[in-house]
């Protein structure tokens, strides 16, 4: 018997388990589908290209997206201790100020509002800079710079510059509008996931228990109250028993079908499925995703990223942690605005030194770089439902990529600002001809072709177990509205996507959603106007 079941060991369980065992006086249970993190590609950086559709990957697709060329569209998400941060470029995001005081404001989610969730943030984070405003040190989760820039990358953000686009050194500081170089969750040059972070210093706590390869089959709700978990492990089924509470952190796919296969979900899709209704929801509607397109240009002159990978460099990576294989392949970047008058950027960049082709999924021998163009005020909801009643089908995946017209829009203003950037400054000298879509695309029409034929996802899914006021799923503390002792702690209660790569908000949420499951008073809100680093609780 625990207190606490948490299924899942991604992002946001590795943070809870860390936090709620504390207390010593607490039993914890976290269980993971996936296989433990041990892995050697996992902790070089360079590597992450060979983490897909691999042991790691639950290798998820969606349905055939009506907007986008009728194509399924590939997607990974991490499937191990440590989650998507094991098996991510490694980006280290925020999202933009206005994205959480929508969340309070447009959503009735009290209390996550930027200056609510900053002092989380905080909390969480080493920061390699130091104690400087809006960063922490002494937090769990190393944030560094990168110690190893491209050619390429560099010569995009002096041209980016040149082409308008402010040089911005933080995009989790005052501003996030401009480029530079992103700052990655690594430590002295190796990925340093939430399972590195926060898991593995406290793993041999004598009140957590940690099983992986153990796939969660039913939530077990018993007069109107999570009681435990089923599961399946190494072939056989077990059940485990919570006191207090089940907490879901599976994500924003594994989330919403374990909900459903245990009843909570739209009853007439529950029924027909056979499976019984105990709370009729809207779980798996209103899911969100930067959708993205990728630009690329021949660079004939310059080595890319797969060149540079050989036997002197993985040898100076071993020795030193410096070198090609201290990149996480999507080095610089940054936001912009398709007009003026918007709240916060819409558009964000990831400029990789390499070919990046069919998602990585196509290997190549050119030389090529990619500049990922992502929409990142998204107006297009789409839904996630079940295939099947088996736990071992994966969910019918939609997107709806493209259905509203205003993401479409924000991906051809970005081509355009795109290719502005790679004739201007450095970069023009090192670019010989676009690859993709190429100059015959010209006018908006081939360029809508172009981004309905090619828009795929940039790796961030939300909202399919949204908190809010009304009927969301989730209350403002993450509860789940009709079943006591169950709460949902991950990516899918955000009630919208925001403005970047999602790891460090989903952080942000288990930090604080661990003082609101252990009745702490939450932590004071950040004066936003001037905050101060400060080092953060342990």
């Amino acid at each position: 018997m625990y207190d606490y079941v948490i299924v899942g060991a991604g992002s946001a369980g590795c943070v809870l388990a860390a936090r709620l065992t504390e207390d010593p006086s607490l039993r914890v249970l976290l269980l993971e589908a996936g296989p433990p993190d041990g892995a050697p590609e996992i902790q070089i950086p360079l590597a992450v290209a060979t983490m897909i559709k691999g042991p790691y990957d639950w290798d998820f697709a969606t349905v055939p997206q009506a907007h986008a060329s009728g194509r399924s569209v590939y997607w990974p998400r991490g499937r191990t201790l440590g989650g998507s941060s094991s098996t991510n470029a490694m980006i280290y995001i925020r999202g933009a100020r206005h994205d959480y005081d929508t969340w309070r404001d447009s959503y009735g989610c009290d209390g996550w509002g930027y200056e609510d969730l900053l002092p989380y943030f905080v909390r969480s984070e080493d920061q390699q800079r130091g104690a400087i405003p809006y960063h922490g040190v002494g937090g769990p989760l190393r944030v560094e710079d990168l110690r190893y820039k491209h050619p390429l990358t560099q010569a995009w953000v002096r041209s980016a510059n040149e082409a308008g686009l402010p040089a911005n050194a933080d995009f989790n500081g005052a501003e996030q509008d401009g480029v530079g170089f992103y700052q990655v969750t690594h430590k002295r040059g190796r990925r340093w996931s939430a399972a590195a972070g926060y898991l593995h210093p406290i793993e041999n706590r004598p009140n957590l228990t940690v099983v992986t390869d153990a796939l969660a089959t039913r939530v077990l709700i018993e007069g109107g109250r999570a009681t435990g978990v089923r599961y399946e492990v190494r072939g056989e089924t077990a059940e485990a028993r919570a006191n207090a509470e089940v907490i879901l952190s599976g994500g924003a796919v594994n989330s919403p079908q374990l909900l459903m296969l245990s009843g909570v979900g739209p009853a007439d899709h529950l029924r027909s499925h056979g499976i019984d209704v105990v709370v009729d929801a809207p779980v798996g509607q209103g899911l969100q995703d930067h959708p993205c397109v990728n630009v690329m240009f021949a660079t004939p002159r310059t080595k890319p990223l797969w060149e540079l990978a050989n036997a002197r460099t993985l040898a100076l990576y071993q020795s030193l942690a410096r070198g090609p294989y201290a990149s996480n392949v999507a080095e610089s970047g940054g936001f912009a605005r398709t007009s003026e008058g918007l709240p916060a950027p819409d558009l964000q960049y990831h400029v990789l030194p390499t070919p990046f082709i069919d998602q990585g999924l196509v290997e190549s021998s050119q030389r090529l770089l990619s500049i990922l163009v992502g929409a990142v005020a998204v107006a297009s909801r789409g839904a996630l439902t079940l295939r099947s009643a088996s736990p071992h089908a994966k969910p019918l995946i939609d997107p709806a990529y493209l259905s509203d017209p205003a993401d479409l829009e924000i991906l051809i203003a970005g081509i355009r600002q795109t290719r502005e950037i790679a004739a201007t400054g450095p970069l023009a000298s090192l670019v010989g001809g676009e690859w993709a879509p190429g100059e015959q695309a010209d006018d908006d029409a081939a360029l809508a072709e172009f981004v309905r034929r090619g828009c795929v996802t940039l790796f961030h899914p939300t909202s399919t177990c949204a908190m809010g006021s009304g009927d969301a799923v989730c209350d403002a503390e993450l509860r789940v509205r009709g079943v006591e002792g169950l709460r949902v702690v991950d990516a899918s209660v955000m009630p919208s996507v925001p403005r970047g790569n999602t790891n460090a908000p989903t952080i942000a949420i288990a930090e604080r959603a661990a003082d609101l499951i252990r009745g702490n008073a939450p932590l004071v809100p950040a004066n936003a106007a001037a905050p101060v680093g400060a080092p953060a609780a342990q």
